[in-house]
């Protein structure tokens, strides 16, 4: 049976060299040469976090938060760059979500 952590560093090395990772990598490095645009993402995604952190913990979130948040992301997708760094994040969490999803099928203790 071949070690657990091999497989696992196995893993974390195709997930680098996934399409969906160059990708990300790629659209990060351009997004950071902008800073007006870099920054104005990050706090895009800083009150997206709080509003879904907010969902979790009251069931339902501030209106103006989620006003905010809605504002917030028109303005981020009208700008063709942002757009495709958000697009290309969220390829990426898909690949990782969808491995954590195997990975709980697995371990799921019944």
């Amino acid at each position: 049976m071949n070690n657990v952590y091999d497989i696992a560093h196995e893993l974390a090395r195709a997930l680098k060299e996934s399409d969906q990772f160059k990708h990300y990598q790629s659209m990060k490095k351009r997004v950071s040469e902008n800073e007006d645009l870099s920054e104005m993402i990050n706090d895009f995604q800083e009150k997206n976090m709080a509003m879904q952190t907010q969902q979790m913990l009251d069931g339902t979130p501030a209106e103006e938060l989620i006003s905010q948040v809605q504002s917030l992301y028109q303005i981020v997708m009208a700008d063709p760059l942002a757009a495709q760094y958000i697009q290309a994040e969220i390829a990426f969490t898909q690949v990782v979500s969808d491995i954590y999803g195997i990975l709980g099928e697995v371990i799921r203790v019944e």
